[in-house]
């Protein structure tokens, strides 16, 4: 998961402030990372797989969005809560 490219495409889809992109690309290389969806889905996690997934969401910031997801992950597999996003610093992330 190239976590600078999910960034630019969160950008361009979704709007949301840069700390808000970033931890979502965080959490987006967390799944990754696990090989937990593509164990589930037979799916590997790309920036575009994450978008395709963030836009059938209607509305919401990309954070809003992710947690949707993997809500609707956690309900049909299980065990995606963890990759939930809480909480991010605005005063941290540098602009991207």
């Amino acid at each position: 998961m190239e976590r600078e490219v999910l960034m630019l495409h969160l950008r361009q889809a979704f709007g949301g402030t840069p700390a808000e992109r970033r931890t979502v690309a965080r959490a987006a290389s967390d799944l990754a990372d696990s090989g937990k969806l593509d164990d589930d889905r037979g799916e590997e996690l790309t920036a575009d797989v994450v978008v395709e997934n963030l836009a059938d969401c209607r509305e919401g910031s990309p954070a809003e969005r992710w947690n949707w997801w993997m809500g609707a992950l956690e309900a049909a597999h299980g065990d995606y809560e963890q990759f939930v996003v809480q909480r991010w610093n605005e005063e941290d992330a540098p602009n991207a």
